[in-house]
């Protein structure tokens, strides 16, 4: 199976990546992870990389593209896979439609995981953690509050929140993919490939419901021949 995965920050879409990916035995590429290894690696696309990630900025259309190519290029097309975080834009969208049909390796399905942006902000913006070393305990306002506001139940530290999880952060991450991921909803559903399954419940239920829209398309691949 090759499968795209969309969803907001903060929807699980990293989670049930990595699931699909264990159980499904697909491999799991983002381009976080790819941009990091470049820049271990100190490649050329890794050094086009390093100046941007270093200053905080978002690694532009056509360098995220030429990682992508790069990694497929050492894969076979029958890989399976479960792409995470890519593509992002519309741009980026078709460049990753022109690779798969050169390498001959078209798409099974793009799966939307569906979740209010308020929800995410209740589910992520309750997040707090001990910070201290050795405890790093974790915490939810709602569903798993400290006995003390703001304090560790086991070691008494004050806790802290991640800058991705507050809720002013969240708004705008969630403003980004609004603004540049949501056209990718229309394009890959007019091409019959969206999946569309609403993010409430556990992890689990959200994975069964993932897996009960992409069953009926686990048939053998075949490839075309051209």
């Amino acid at each position: 199976m090759r499968l795209i995965l969309l969803g907001p920050p903060g929807s699980g879409k990293g989670t049930q990546a990595t699931l699909l990916c264990e159980r499904l035995q697909l491999e799991h590429i983002g381009t976080g992870d790819l941009i990091r290894s470049a820049m271990e690696h100190h490649t050329p696309m890794g050094e086009r990389c390093r100046p941007i990630v270093e200053a905080g900025g978002l690694v532009p259309d056509e360098t995220v593209n030429g990682l992508i190519a790069e990694h497929f290029n050492r894969m076979t097309p029958e890989t399976g896979f479960v792409m995470d975080g890519y593509p992002r834009t519309l741009s980026q969208a078709e460049a990753f439609d022109r690779l798969l049909t050169a390498k001959n390796s078209p798409l099974t399905a793009v799966l939307e995981i569906q979740v209010e942006d308020e929800e995410i902000i209740r589910r992520v913006g309750g997040r707090w953690s001990c910070p201290k070393k050795g405890c790093k305990a974790t915490y939810h306002t709602e569903n798993n509050p400290p006995r003390v506001a703001g304090i560790c139940d086991r070691c008494g530290t004050e806790l802290t929140q991640r800058t991705d999880d507050k809720p002013e952060t969240l708004r705008h991450r969630l403003e980004v993919y609004h603004r540049d991921t949501e056209d990718l909803i229309p394009y890959y559903k007019q091409k019959g490939l969206l999946r569309s399954v609403v993010g409430h419940g556990g992890i689990e239920e959200i994975y069964n419901k993932l897996i009960k829209e992409i069953l009926p398309l686990s048939v053998p691949m075949q490839r075309s021949s051209g």
